[in-house]
């Protein structure tokens, strides 16, 4: 399943967002580093994980971003929450199950800034690629 449409985020979101949410928000807003798929390079942004019925997930609210791409491309990544880094395996979430997980994210993340708008925008649930992930060890202390 490929999602076809992104929706840009606003320029207080790409230039302050992650920074900002980070210090207000570390419970919720992780940062997660993902291979390129073109340079093998790794890229970073912040993330909010989704905990849905024993699984953790990620979903990209603005659509198909570079992160998920990436994510597709590799099937692996890391997250780096409060400090302490882990690597992961992804697996794409088939788009029959996507419209609960969307209902789920919005339930959990629908206050913090953007979420909402960006979903009213793009209200087709297989707009927002989203991956199941299983923590597979411990990544590297230092951030790639």
């Amino acid at each position: 399943m490929t999602a076809t449409h992104y929706l840009r985020p606003p320029w207080a979101a790409r230039v302050i967002g992650g920074r900002m949410a980070r210090l207000f928000k570390p419970r919720v807003v992780s940062l997660l580093s993902v291979p390129g798929r073109t340079t093998d390079t790794w890229r970073s942004t912040p993330v909010a994980v989704l905990g849905h019925e024993g699984h953790e997930y990620l979903m990209a609210a603005y659509g198909d971003t570079e992160w998920s791409r990436n994510l597709r491309a590799s099937g692996s990544g890391r997250l780096t929450r409060g400090g302490a880094t882990e690597e992961f395996t992804a697996e794409e979430v088939p788009a029959g199950e996507l419209p609960g997980l969307v209902q789920e994210y919005l339930r959990q993340f629908g206050t913090m800034p953007n979420v909402t708008r960006t979903f009213e925008a793009l209200p087709d649930p297989a707009d927002h690629p989203a991956f199941r992930i299983t923590v597979t060890g411990r990544g590297p202390r230092r951030r790639p």
